[in-house]
Formats: structure tokens, C-alpha cells, sequence
């Protein structure tokens, strides 16, 4: 099972994970990302950034 890279609490990620898929850690409320499916890779998930219309 991962550890979340903030807290580093056990993770349960979705049953059927997919690459982009977004989830929170349930200790930290950390939002993760799938990276990678065979073994199972989560990361950080991008900060979302504001678009000003530019």
C-alpha cells in the first residue's frame, strides 16, 4: 500500500486507479496524483494556477 509523501499515512487509492487520477490523502487532506498504474506511483498533485484571461 503507498504512504502519502506528505504525512506519510497509508493510502487507500481507488479501487481502479487511472493515470491522472486525483485523490486526497485521508490524514492530510493532500491532494495526489496516479502517476504510473504497473507498479502503482503517486506524486504530488500539480497546484492549480489561475488563468487571468492571458
Amino acid at each position: 500500500m503507498p504512504l502519502c509523501l506528505e504525512c506519510e499515512a497509508e493510502l487507500a487509492p481507488p479501487a481502479q486507479p487511472r493515470i491522472s487520477e486525483v485523490f486526497e490523502c485521508p490524514e492530510c487532506l493532500c491532494e495526489l496524483e496516479v502517476v504510473a498504474l504497473e507498479p502503482l506511483l503517486i506524486a504530488l498533485a500539480p497546484e492549480v494556477e489561475e488563468d487571468w484571461g492571458e
